[in-house]
């Protein structure tokens, strides 16, 4: 017996609707996978680069450095994991994104820096790349890091060597000569009295006179001069009343 078209059409209907719902639906990633894509921008690029939008902030990214500003497009992708790499400055892993959600990125890199790869790992909704959004260049220079260590010694050595050595040498000679000349006028000549020689010498600034000669006193040899020449003046007059007399 015949199918009927009606029947047969019943039939074949949820196998033809299950085909074409399976030919026109869109591949989709399980919630938990993940796949990797790159920056849509051709690089390399720095944070100054021609066609590349700048603007004056960049989430929390300081002043005196060049930040970089990610965005994946849709609402239905985020980030997992973005590497990006610098010259200066190395690779740099980012897994900490927004704000103000997982779908923006952020990542800082020295001044005037060329980023020259970015790739990222995404989970969601397919798409073929994420983009560049724009750039913050630095405002401000960097502080320079010196290591101030000042080894500063200033080794203020005063080692007066004022020795004063009071050594006053006071050398007094006394050296009274008595010569009694008397010519009579019987023109015998007078015996001339004796010289006497006393030196006294001062070593010290205490005071601590030198001996003279054989290591006789001072004050005995002041005596025995004084002796000679009373004696002499003693002579001299009795020869002067002598030849007056006479």
């Amino acid at each position: 017996m015949p199918i009927s078209r009606n029947r047969w059409a019943a039939a074949t209907l949820p196998v033809a609707a299950s085909l074409l719902l399976a030919a026109g639906a869109a591949p989709a990633f399980a919630a938990d996978d993940t796949f990797t894509r790159q920056v849509h921008q051709t690089l390399p690029l720095t944070a100054t680069s021609n066609g590349v939008k700048n603007e004056k902030e960049c989430a929390d990214i300081p002043a005196n450095q060049d930040g970089w500003h990610f965005v994946l497009p849709g609402n239905s992708t985020t980030f997992v994991k973005l590497t990006v790499t610098f010259e200066p400055g190395g690779q740099k892993v980012v897994t900490v994104f927004g704000p103000p959600s997982d779908k923006h990125a952020y990542v800082a890199s020295e001044p005037g820096a060329k980023l020259t790869a970015a790739s990222a790992e995404l989970k969601g909704a397919d798409v073929p790349w994420f983009n560049l959004s724009h750039t913050c260049p630095a405002t401000t220079k960097p502080s320079p890091s010196t290591s101030t260590s000042p080894s500063t010694s200033p080794s203020t050595s005063v080692s007066p060597s004022s020795s004063t050595s009071a050594s006053p040498s006071v050398s007094k000679t006394a050296s009274p000569s008595v010569s009694a000349s008397v010519s009579p006028s019987s023109g015998a000549p007078a015996s001339p009295a004796p010289s006497a020689s006393v030196a006294a010498v001062g070593g010290s600034t205490g005071g601590d006179l030198a001996k003279t000669g054989s290591d006789a006193p001072i004050g005995l040899l002041a005596t025995m001069a004084g002796a000679l020449i009373a004696a002499g003046t003693v002579l001299v007059v009795r020869r002067r009343k002598a030849s007056a007399q006479g």
